[in-house]
């Protein structure tokens, strides 16, 4: 290969880093005998930090500029590089938070660090998928990888279950996808992104009929709900939440919402944005039944990883808001803050996700699981510096100012009311207010009840740092989210 080629290849620089690590990982863990696996765990480290020091540098020589490589398959522009970034500090504090929690279980295995990187590969392939080829195979070796993960637990039946679970849903949910994706290319003739793009605007200002293209829509739509985990199709979400190993959980609940996110960029505004009319309307009932089952749902568990995982659903449906809020009538000005609420709101998300299900693992220890609400009695009695920061996340997660979630829902409810969703916003807004009361119950807990007998101070001490950043970090996008939020808008008018 020529230098011009390998300099026109970099783009993809940081997939063959992440790539190769993993396969160095597998090497290097058949000669660790430790049990805490420090070779490993560094390894992994290293391999993160040379990714997103590569996809710094792809973003500082490209500029705001798209490329597309290996005949259209793959593109890389500035909302690819950011996602990645997100995606890389999501892997990263998965690595930190769950090492003791799975030491003290013996679940730290080669097969996780591996696994997780893996999975950070077919992320980042869907992140950068330019065709409906790309965006499966990406998809596919994410999915496999979680799939392997939530089984991670072996001798568990709970665990069992839910990674049959996962898989069979996820196997539905990749037909349905598949099934759409081949009815848009007989529709148009080509899997390649921008293509579908043209040949879709050609036909939707001809008057021929259109319904074999919209139908394939509808199953492209149910697909992607299906991976967002957005009812009706969120069924699989809280028994893979419970069953799962908590370690786990924090993996499914943060970075893959961000590589789905980029999916339904890609499929729907880069690649069918004139059918905008036709998916907005089932989006905006997605979010609906999100929002509402979600909220209410999430109000009768007394499980802390299923009370989340029904947050998650809520979540995803105000997400959908600001991707539904776009293209008002054909008119595409409001798009750029419309997309960019969206894209605020999915990584503010990640950042509140992680830090919920990181203050899990950090609560847990050798035979207990903080799991029940019950277990987080007390919290400002023993350890008042964590229940300050799980406070912040859960006000985040609810939407009080000052943090960061406030901010974020307030962001996508303003595009939607001026894209013309009024209804919709007054029904978000009301369902939020449900939902602040489960997120409520958790710091009455905290502060106003006694801590339950024989709780002890919890230790871990090496996330303690990350924790406190974690918490940190949204209350300063909460005070100045000017921040991430120019960052974002850079990024989706580049887009």
């Amino acid at each position: 290969m020529s230098v011009r080629e390998i300099i026109n290849h970099m783009p993809v620089l940081p997939e063959v880093i992440v790539l190769l690590g993993a396969c160095a990982l597998m090497l290097v863990d058949l000669k660790v005998k430790s049990e805490r696996r420090i070779a490993s765990f560094r390894l992994a480290q290293g391999v993160l930090i040379a990714a997103a020091a590569a996809t710094v540098f792809v973003q500082w020589v490209n500029g705001p500029d798209k490329l597309y490589l290996f005949s259209g398959l793959f593109v890389s522009d500035a909302l690819s590089n950011l996602l990645k970034t997100v995606c890389y500090a999501a892997v990263w504090a998965a690595l930190v938070y769950s090492r003791q929690y799975l030491l003290d279980r013996g679940l730290l295995r080669g097969e996780f660090i591996t696994l997780l990187l893996f999975a950070l590969l077919g992320m980042m392939i869907m992140i950068s998928a330019s065709s409906f080829l790309t965006v499966y195979l990406g998809l596919e070796l994410m999915s496999l990888c979680l799939y392997a993960l939530v089984a991670l637990n072996r001798d568990s039946p709970l665990s069992t279950e839910a990674a049959m679970k996962y898989f069979v849903l996820g196997a539905l949910s990749s037909g349905l996808l598949l099934y759409g994706m081949s009815m848009v290319y007989g529709a148009t003739g080509s899997l390649n992104i921008t293509e579908v793009a043209r040949v879709t605007a050609q036909l939707a200002g001809a008057t021929t009929d259109r319904s074999f293209l919209v139908f394939g829509l509808v199953f492209v739509v149910a697909g992607l709900a299906f991976k967002i985990g957005v009812a009706p199709f969120h069924m699989w979400i809280p028994d893979v939440y419970h069953g799962a190993p908590t370690a786990v959980t924090l993996v499914i609940g943060s970075a893959p919402k961000v590589a789905a996110f980029a999916m339904a960029v890609r499929m729907l505004i880069n690649g069918l944005p004139d059918l905008a009319h036709d998916w907005q309307e089932m989006l905006a009932l997605l979010a609906l039944l999100s929002m509402a089952i979600g909220n209410i749902t999430a109000i009768a568990q007394s499980n802390l990883k299923r009370m989340l995982a029904y947050s998650t659903i809520a979540h995803m449906g105000f997400m959908l808001l600001g991707l539904l809020s776009g293209v008002i009538g054909g008119n595409r000005l409001s798009a750029d803050d419309a997309y960019t609420a969206a894209l605020f709101y999915v990584i503010v998300y990640v950042i509140m996700s992680v830090g919920a299900f990181g203050m899990l693992l950090y609560l847990s220890r050798a035979g207990f699981e903080c799991e029940n609400l019950d277990d987080l009695k007390g919290l400002s009695k023993t350890s008042p510096w964590f229940a300050f920061l799980m406070l912040i996340l859960m006000f985040s997660l609810a939407g009080i100012p000052p943090t960061a979630g406030f901010y974020a829902k307030l962001a996508v409810l303003s595009a939607a009311v001026t894209a013309g969703y009024l209804w919709l916003a007054v029904a978000a807004v009301i369902l939020s207010l449900v939902g602040a009361f489960y997120y409520l119950r958790i710091v009455k807990l905290m502060y106003f009840d006694d801590p339950k007998e024989g709780a002890a101070a919890p230790g871990h001490p090496e996330m303690r740092l990350l924790l406190s950043a974690n918490g940190l970090v949204l209350l300063l996008f909460g005070i100045a989210p000017s921040m991430l939020m120019n960052v974002c808008f850079e990024v989706i008018k580049a887009l």
